[in-house]
């Protein structure tokens, strides 16, 4: 039965990717994700690892964007280029597998509570929910579509942990890290969350309390195992641009959803979110996502009451509802006065980004129609499941598809200024107020004295210049500053400075020959958040490994 489940969830999110097998790209929303990888890829053949400076985005002055901008889906493309796959196919293989682990995950922990029946029909659900599509075919989210396939992983191994401890240690840390290097805005949501459900099982489920001190262990081991990013992505934030994340097209204000578009429209576009309903992007619930979710509450209740149900299953579906109805009332304008209270929600920029999560909960709770039933019943399972194909197919598509080469796509005249000015305001650092208006220069300017730039070379983080001066010269450098830039000059440690408004790195350099070299190194705390998760993984290589590698050496 395990191999037939996981034959058929491979089926269904093979079936919902069905389009990333087809040659091509299609339009989406964030039309950067070739692009990021293509930085990514820069930085790994330089060995900036962990990458945080990408050289070409910001007009080619550069900018910190994988220090704030979760890596984990770049450095998973970066693996199926490395093997020789296209920048394009690797985006599309990456996300062909977060629709893989996405139900994988939904599976297992449907499984705990619901049976295998009910596990792969959550599954289902999860997989063929129209937000899935959303993210996937209109707005091309990554790292949100990534996000979500942690969740169902996060409650299953706070579960296992509790219930079996510290066996499953390492699945919730390897979950929580997984979240965190994906998205900023969930982690900052479903943390909570998740910490809501530890507390829920425990005093519902009556769970083993000893390994409530597992369960903090594997959460903080996944934040060890993500302190890379995470360190300097909080406390550094302060030298990035993050204001324009509000204003404007991103101010929440204008993002709310009716219940109309929630509950009982089949609209189906790929335009922008506006205000009001006239969206050219869709924000349903799903079919038949919510009336089942009814369905399971509705028939729990009855059931309690006549005494032929267990208290522990209709609190883990009132729990499940609650949670799924909470997320909605916050996607709706009503909940406005929670958004201007709570600033912290500004940073979603979109409250419908909430469907996220009530897409989670819905399909958890959707499963529990097998919790109904007093005896197995695989013919509703496949019902259900054919019903949610039947109404949800045509939503699994893109507009269309585009036949374009990496080339093309990259390093056309088109592609090459889109990948440098697209999101230019992004993590843009404070040393500039305003984001650049021209391409950066090839080479330094000399802005003082007189020089002759004998050559230059620039890296993803680092530059290099011979320099003939013959007066004591000025030079202006074409990368911004930003904590962590150095200079050496005749290998010589030397101070350098911003230019004002326009935050690109000046060095002044005396008569002579001058060898320049500029490198952006580790603040304290990169350091510290590298060296943290340098030991989380190694301690995760030694928990797995290490246990089967003991066996081997003689007790003797």
């Amino acid at each position: 039965m395990k191999r037939l489940s996981l034959l058929l969830i491979i089926g269904l999110a093979f079936l919902a990717g069905r389009w990333l097998f087809k040659p091509g790209i299609f339009p989406i929303h964030d039309d950067l994700q070739v692009a990021r990888l293509y930085e990514m890829h820069r930085c790994w053949e330089e060995r900036q690892i962990p990458c945080r400076w990408v050289p070409d985005m910001g007009y080619g002055f550069g900018y910190p964007l994988f220090n704030f901008y979760p890596p984990l889906p770049y450095y998973l493309g970066e693996i199926f280029h490395l093997a020789g796959v296209s920048f394009i196919n690797s985006i599309k293989i990456v996300f062909l597998l977060g629709l893989l682990v996405s139900g994988i995950g939904m599976f297992l922990l449907g499984r705990e509570f619901f049976g295998t029946e009910g596990g792969l029909l959550a599954a289902g659900l999860y997989l063929w929910a129209p937000y899935h599509a959303v993210d996937l075919y209109v707005r091309g989210a990554m790292n949100e579509f990534w996000a979500m396939a942690f969740f169902p992983f996060i409650f299953w191994s706070i579960f296992k942990v509790l219930k079996e401890g510290k066996k499953y240690v390492p699945a919730l840390a390897l979950s929580y890290a997984g979240l965190l290097l994906s998205h900023n805005i969930m982690s900052m949501l479903f943390v909570p969350i998740s910490i809501l459900w530890g507390i829920f099982l425990l005093l519902v489920f009556r769970l083993k309390k000893k390994n409530l001190w597992w369960l903090i262990i594997g959460g903080g081991w996944g934040g060890g195992l993500a302190a890379f990013f995470v360190l300097p992505a909080f406390f550094e934030k302060k030298y990035v641009h993050v204001e324009t994340m509000f204003i404007g097209y991103f101010n929440y204000l204008a993002h709310f959803v009716s219940l109309k578009q929630l509950f009982f429209s089949r609209f189906w576009g790929y335009g922008p979110s506006v205000w009001g309903e006239n969206d050219g992007m869709p924000f349903q619930i799903g079919l038949p996502h919510w009336p089942l979710a009814l369905f399971v509450l509705g028939g729990g209740i009855f059931l309690f009451l006549r005494r032929r149900w267990k208290k522990e299953n209709l609190f883990l579906v009132t729990f499940l509802f609650l949670l799924f109805v909470g997320s909605l009332f916050l996607t709706h304008l009503r909940a406005v006065f929670i958004w201007k209270h709570l600033s912290f929600l500004h940073y979603l920029q979109f409250p419908w980004r909430f469907l996220a999560l009530a897409t989670f909960f819905v399909s958890f709770l959707g499963g529990g129609v097998f919790l109904l039933l007093s005896r197995r019943a695989n013919w509703l399972m496949i019902l259900l499941l054919g019903i949610t194909l039947i109404l949800n197919y045509s939503y699994f598509r893109p507009e269309k598809m585009i036949l374009l080469s990496d080339e093309e796509k990259l390093f056309s005249s088109r592609g090459w200024y889109k990948l440098q000015t697209d999101a230019i305001f992004d993590y843009l650092p404070k040393s500039t107020s305003l984001p650049p208006s021209s391409p950066a220069p090839e080479i330094p300017v000399v802005k003082e004295g007189v020089a002759r730039i004998n050559s230059f070379k620039k890296g993803t983080n680092w530059m290099k210049a011979d320099v003939s001066v013959f007066e004591k010269t000025v030079l202006w450098f074409p990368t911004f500053c930003f904590p962590g830039w150095k200079a050496w000059v005749n290998k010589e440690e030397v101070k350098i400075s911003c230019v004002p408004k326009l935050g690109v790195i000046r060095l002044s350099l005396p008569a002579g020959a001058q060898n320049v070299y500029l490198r952006l190194v580790n603040t304290p705390i990169r350091s510290w958040g590298n060296f943290i998760s340098l030991v989380s993984w190694w301690l995760m290589v030694v928990w797995w490994g290490g246990g089967r590698l003991w066996r081997w050496i003689p007790k003797k």
